[in-house]
């Protein structure tokens, strides 16, 4: 297999785990944590994440196409996301989770499409079944496990200690990404 398609997987698995501590009980973080947080806010903070993605991610992967750096952009779009948590930890209101989705939208607009591009360059054209099914196995043992964990660590420590823990294990799966680039820079 592939290093730097281990090397994607990893930090894949990393960073969406992390986030995977958070996804069950966000809307509990704001309907009990913050000034205006109701299960309607909670609802429109989804919302506003999943809208911005879409419409800024189909109009920047024509560009990601062209692209001979993939992975700095896939370096900026994970920058992004990995800031996400750090402003949940400060959130006060609404409207900065409000923000921090909509930073949140437009780093997975950068780094989604230019992660499945690098991806699919990175398979073994023999063993893509395989390679894909260890992708989604490891992401769904993964965040099935953080979804119990965070749950807990929210429970036990606070939300403040978990999304501290997000941003500590995103953080590694964006410092892989470094050294992908750098792997990656090599083969040219």
């Amino acid at each position: 297999m592939n290093r730097k398609l281990l090397l994607l997987i990893l930090s894949d698995v990393l960073i969406l785990s992390s986030f995977g501590l958070i996804a069950p009980i966000f809307a509990l973080f704001i309907t009990d944590n913050l000034v205006g947080g109701s299960l309607v806010t909670a609802g429109l903070a989804t919302t506003i994440f999943l809208a911005t993605r879409s419409v800024v991610q189909l109009p920047l992967s024509l560009y990601i196409d062209k692209q001979h750096h993939k992975t700095r952009l896939l370096i900026f779009g994970t920058f992004l996301i990995i800031t996400v948590p750090f402003i949940y930890l400060i959130a006060k209101s609404v409207y900065t989770i409000f923000i921090a989705q909509v930073i949140y939208g437009v780093g997975a607009a950068f780094a989604y499409p230019t992660w499945f591009t690098l991806f699919t360059s990175y398979l073994d054209k023999k063993h893509k079944g395989f390679e894909y099914s260890l992708w989604s196995t490891s992401i769904g043992i993964g965040t099935a496990i953080s979804a119990f964990l965070g749950a807990e660590i929210a429970n036990s420590f606070g939300f403040k200690f978990l999304f501290f823990v997000v941003g500590f294990f995103a953080f590694l799966g964006f410092l892989i990404l470094l050294f992908l680039d750098v792997k990656h820079r090599k083969r040219k």
